[in-house]
């Protein structure tokens, strides 16, 4: 009886059927299942043996690099000198030593008012625009909330916890100051009411509390500023205001002489008052720093608002007078500005950003001795400076921390995870010469925390592209992130003249320079950039400068029917003269030199001018070619959607959605420059009519309700990356549909990919390949045809030519019968589909191994040494890990926005489908290598994250990760090799994640430590048991005072406590509610500690007042002892 394969008939089956079932709502609620025939599909199953499992994946967050957006406050621990910076949107970075970099967020997305240090303690206070106070426990490496008190009935408006207390004022806004316990984070029952501070003859509300402080004297005195310009002097103990101050201007903030007697306070007129104690009635000087001096002898004209002044005092100088704002209303062009006052001198500090906070950091952290302050940390809206106080001339401190990302908008970025280990610290030498010169010479004084290299050790570099053409590289191994080198693309570029306007090839209003796409080849180090005004730039590395002119070229890209296609009968138009008014498409080189006159259409001129002089080019990056799309028939060019290079063959190819360009960059020259239908030929499956844009413009009425609409999307495009209108233009029609086809003969291609591959059906070895991806999702393989011998390269042409075309539309496999005889004749095999632009490309060999494209091994083009070794090129055509003999077959992997599909070669027999989303599509996705074995990475618009094994498409890992909120995301999302990934989450910052188990096993050894065991320096001429627990010349027992047996329980409705996670690390999946739990018993047994240190002292005090009560009774005793009763 006849064998009968079951499982075999089973994949037959499922071959037959439409391309796998519906997927869900979820990114994952697609299939997967073999496609093809099943005896095709079968074999190099069974061969492969795939590595990686469900068990190997995990999504979390790692690290944010780059400035906080939008901030809001600033606080400092001046003993374990960290800094923490709050934002609008509920966020709060922790910064110390560099690799020391702490980001967590509030759930509630509430912005930070304020923040306030537990100094030494590791602990912070935030008070948030929700009218929530929150303790953070920084003991930990994932800070967490211990503890939250929401105000129900009125609005924080200032904090203050003096230094060593367990007790926090809250000022609000109806002018009350509660006084909250730390430690249990409940509310005191003593409260001080605005109507008993005020006088009772006031009959005006004075406005919120803007200010509170105890007296750096006495801390039983605290210190009241209302925003109306009242200043009330609280006595604690006995409840009542020792003095009032009132001044005719509102007050923005109050600081204190350290001595306690005298206190400055800042207004709204710009002026600076300084009020003395003892005479409170009005104040002892009044100053108007930036005003104007009247001739007449009148009070000097008002400024702007000073926003904060503070107040520092110096043992062996003059005191510093430091505030932010200040100046004159008659500069209205001056940009915001810091002023320090130190003695008779003033210096004006001008900032490029409006300051939204500073604190002068100072060596000690009591306030009541000599501050000596030695920096001013200066929170801008988009940066943070940090001011040398201890030189004359007051440099900054040059920043270690990478807060510049946002120099220009980032446009677009590229991950490279395990690249050679020489890049790094090359592209550091040719950096390290642009740095700037005239920082301070002293230490960062940021240096808290603790931090060290981990386990991870491989090289990773991040690039970013930006809106002003620059191109940033950045060491980003072991989760740090360090500026390696700058590279200006708009160099190469003539400056436009003031007096000329704008140039009339323009085809962006702003950014005309902005990098839109950028491909790297780590091994070559060959760079290519391609730019938002159509063009593309490749760079070659050298060590050495160079003098010398930059080569360009100019590509026509436009598909013209009349000169290819000729018309049936019926369709010719009515206009006789109308394709002779279209230029014909004869140049393929885009050599032609004309250029439109004034008033008469564009044609054939680029958007922008190349340096035609020799060009001084320093050691780094240095521009080898620029080609540039032209203008045709008065139609801009397109921007461009792909880009790919290849060292070894010495081509670069680019596309848009009119077509695609191939260009040797070693014989500069253009190969192919055709528009997508072109390339197809008479074979299009649609059957579409292809159409000059030109002319359904100007003479087909019929037509102009279908062109119209795709033409305005394209120009849409065109604008900057970093306008609204292209990022919207981002969501464009995913439909698949054939009609949408019909009307729309513009095609894009969306994917490029350079391979040794099996080019035609038949093949037995493989040869040099471009594959091509479209919009459409057709895929196209052109055959390279190269030079024999590298000795030829130079000289003999290379010849592109295509050979097969696959389509990846519609669902299902069909075979292409039913085709025209043309057709037949010029592809050479089967018709396979899918749906969706085409994103990725990538080949794997027999073994299930990826296959790294060939490319030349980096040498300097400009090196002195010219003998023949340097001068041979050295290839690499296969990669290191797969063998020299890659089998007989071959695994495709291509990816659109909607399915996976894993295709034998030379065979194209579809092996294995996986539809990935039917509700959504793909933003991204890659072939990636993790754990010694390859997987494909994908990041769906709807925010989910997944992971499927290679070559059979199993899901691995689904996770809902990220909801792309904003089209900044969906441009900069990438994944790299070892399960690393990242994105912009905002304008200013770059979030890593990573989708690596053992990443999130070990990230907790990788992060730094924020809270270090440092010992509280000792008071000035105190002990040091009271200069550690009270710290003021007068004893003050707060605890006595606001303590729950004195001052009784607040109202329940005031205020509500929420008990915080405790310990429990926010990243899930990570491991650490032990660590909490360990944290909070050792803050606990501190605590324990501290309070028994304190009753041992107060015992200690008590036997030795009763010993001397004892030893005065018994002299007593023996002076009166003989004495008789009259005698006293």
């Amino acid at each position: 009886m006849k064998k009968f394969n079951f499982r075999k008939v089973l994949d037959g089956l499922t071959a037959s059927s439409p391309g796998g079932s519906a997927g869900g709502g979820g990114a994952g609620g697609g299939s997967a299942h073999p496609g093809g025939t099943a005896g095709a599909a079968g074999t190099p199953r069974e061969e492969i043996q795939e590595t990686l499992t469900s068990d190997y994946f995990q999504i979390c967050k790692t690290v944010r690099h780059g400035f906080p957006y939008l901030p809001t406050a600033l606080a400092f621990d001046p003993v374990q000198k960290i800094l923490a910076i709050g934002t609008r949107t509920g966020a709060i970075r922790i910064l110390g030593r560099p690799g020391v970099d702490c980001y967590c967020q509030h759930e509630s997305g509430a912005a930070v008012l304020q923040l306030q240090f537990l100094i030494n303690e590791g602990a912070l206070v935030s008070a948030c625009a929700d009218d929530t106070l929150h303790l953070w426990n920084l003991r930990q490496k994932r800070p967490a909330i211990l503890h939250s008190l929401k105000f129900n009935r009125e609005r924080i408006t200032y904090c203050h916890l003096p230094f060593q207390s367990k007790w926090l004022y809250v000022g609000t806004e109806r002018g009350n100051t509660h006084i909250v316990n730390i430690e249990s984070f409940i509310l005191s029952g003593y409260v001080i009411m605005w109507n008993k501070a005020i006088e009772l003859s006031t009959k005006t509300h004075p406005g919120p509390v803007v200010h509170l402080s105890d007296s750096p004297r006495d801390e039983g005195k605290l210190l009241i500023g209302y925003e109306n310009g009242t200043v009330v002097f609280w006595d604690l103990r006995s409840k009542r205001a020792d003095l009032r101050a009132y001044y005719d201007e509102a007050i923005h903030s109050v600081a204190w002489h350290h001595e306690g007697k005298q206190f400055m306070c800042s207004h709204s007129d710009g002026s600076l008052t300084l009020w003395n104690l003892k005479s409170p009635n009005r104040p002892f000087q009044t100053t108007i720093p930036h005003g104007k001096i009247q001739r007449d002898g009148k009070k000097p004209e008002s400024c702007k608002p000073i926003l904060k002044v503070e107040y520092k005092t110096c043992k062996n100088s003059e005191p510093f007078v430091i505030f932010s704002g200040g100046l004159s209303y008659d500069k209205a062009c001056r940009r915001p500005s810091l002023t320090i006052m130190h003695g008779k001198a003033i210096t004006v500090l001008e900032m490029d950003h409006p300051i939204v906070d500073f604190l002068t950091l100072c060596e000690t952290p009591y306030p009541n001795e000599f501050q000596e302050p030695y920096a001013v940390v200066v929170l801008l809206e988009k940066d943070l400076i940090v001011v040398d106080l201890t030189q004359s001339n007051f440099p900054i401190f040059e920043n270690p921390y990478p807060i510049d990302i946002h120099e220009s908008p980032v446009t677009c970025t590229e991950y490279f995870a395990d690249c050679p280990p020489d890049l790094i610290p090359v592209l550091y030498s040719v950096g390290a010469k642009h740095k700037k010169q005239g920082y301070s010479n002293k230490e960062w004084p940021i240096s808290g925390g603790a931090w060290n290299l981990g386990a991870q050790t491989y090289p990773e570099i991040i690039i970013t592209g930006h809106a002003d053409g620059s191109v940033k590289f950045w060491d980003a191994s072991a989760i740090t992130l360090q500026m390696l080198y700058k590279l200006k693309t708009s160099k190469v570029f003539e400056k436009q003249k003031p007096g000329e306007g704008k140039a009339t090839a323009e085809i962006v209003e702003e950014d005309p320079f902005a990098v839109q796409m950028m491909y790297w080849c780590p091994e070559s180090r060959i760079f290519c950039v391609a730019g938002v005004s159509a063009y593309v730039v490749v760079y070659r590395f050298s060590k050495h400068e160079v003098n010398t002119e930059i080569a360009s070229l100019e590509v026509r890209l436009q598909y013209e029917v009349e000169d290819i296609i000729t018309p049936e009968p019926e369709i010719i138009p009515q206009f006789p003269d109308a394709s002779s008014q279209l230029p014909s498409l004869k140049s393929l080189s885009g050599s032609t030199n004309t250029v439109a006159c004034e008033g008469m259409m564009k044609d054939s001129i680029p958007c922008l001018s190349v340096k035609t002089r020799p060009v001084r080019m320093p050691p780094g990056y240095q521009a080898d070619l620029v080609i540039q799309l032209v203008w045709v028939d008065g139609e801009p060019p397109q921007q461009i959607t792909s880009l790919a290079v290849n060292s070894a063959y010495g081509l670069v190819a680019f596309g848009n959605c009119n077509g695609l360009a191939v260009v040797d960059f070693m014989q500069k020259t253009v190969l192919l420059s055709m528009g997508t239908l072109e390339l197809y030929g008479s074979s299009d499956p649609y059957q579409r009519q292809p159409r000059s844009p030109r002319k359904s413009k100007q003479f087909a009425a019929g037509l102009t309700e279908l062109s119209d609409s795709p033409v305005s999307l394209e120009l849409e495009r065109c604008k900057s990356p970093t306008s609204e209108n292209r990022e919207n233009s981002f969501s464009r029609s995913r439909s698949s549909s054939v009609s949408s086809i019909d009307r729309d003969s513009k095609e894009a291609i969306t994917a490029l990919y350079f391979m040794e591959s099996f080019a035609r059906k038949n093949d037995s070895a493989v040869s040099p390949c471009l594959w091509v991806g479209t919009g459409l999702g057709m895929v196209l393989i052109l055959s390279l045809n190269l030079p024999a011998s590298d000795d030829l390269r130079q000289s003999e042409p290379v010849m592109v030519s295509p050979s097969v075309w696959l389509s990846f539309l519609s669902e299902g496999c069909r075979e292409a019968e039913g085709s025209s005889g043309k057709e037949t004749q010029m592809l050479a095999g089967t018709v396979l589909t899918l749906k969706g632009a085409v994103l990725t490309f990538a080949c794997l060999d027999c073994t299930g191994t990826l296959i790294h494209p060939p490319y030349e091994v980096w040498r300097d083009p400009h090196s002195a040494d010219d003998g023949e070794k340097t001068r041979k090129r050295k290839l690499v055509m296969h990669s290191p890990s797969s063998s020299q003999d890659m089998g007989d077959h071959q695994f495709a992997v291509i990816c659109s926005e909607k399915q996976a599909k894993v295709f034998s070669l030379p065979s194209q027999t579809c092996l294995y489908v996986h539809n990935i989303t039917e509700t959504s599509f793909l933003l991204q996705a890659d072939v990636v290598t993790l754990c010694n074995s390859v997987c494909l990475a994908c990041f769906c618009a709807n925010g989910h994250i997944m992971t499927l094994s290679l070559p059979s498409l199993r899901p691995l890992l689904d996770i809902n990760y990220l909801p792309v909120t904003d089209m900044r995301i969906a441009r900069t999302f990438c994944f790299s090799n070892e399960g690393q990934a990242l994105y912009l989450s905002s304008p200013t910052e770059i979030q890593r994640l990573t989708y690596s188990q053992e990443m999130c096993d070990n990230l907790q050894d990788m992060l730094g430590d924020l809270f270090t065991p440092v010992e509280t320096p000792e008071a000035q001429n105190r002990g040091f048991l009271k200069g550690l627990f009270g710290g003021s010349g007068q004893a003050f027992d707060r605890e006595e005072l606001f303590g729950e047996a004195t001052a009784g329980k607040a109202s329940r409705s005031l205020a509500q406590h929420i008990p915080g996670s405790g310990g429990i690390e926010g990243v899930r999946g990570a491991a650490g509610g032990v660590i909490g739990d360990l944290t909070r018993a050792r803050i606990a047994l501190d605590e324990r500690g501290q309070k028994l240190g304190e009753l041992d002292e107060r015992t200690a005090s008590m036997m030795a007042s009763a010993e001397a009560f004892s030893k005065h009774a018994h002299e007593v005793m023996l002076k009166y002892k003989d004495k008789k009763w009259y005698q006293f």
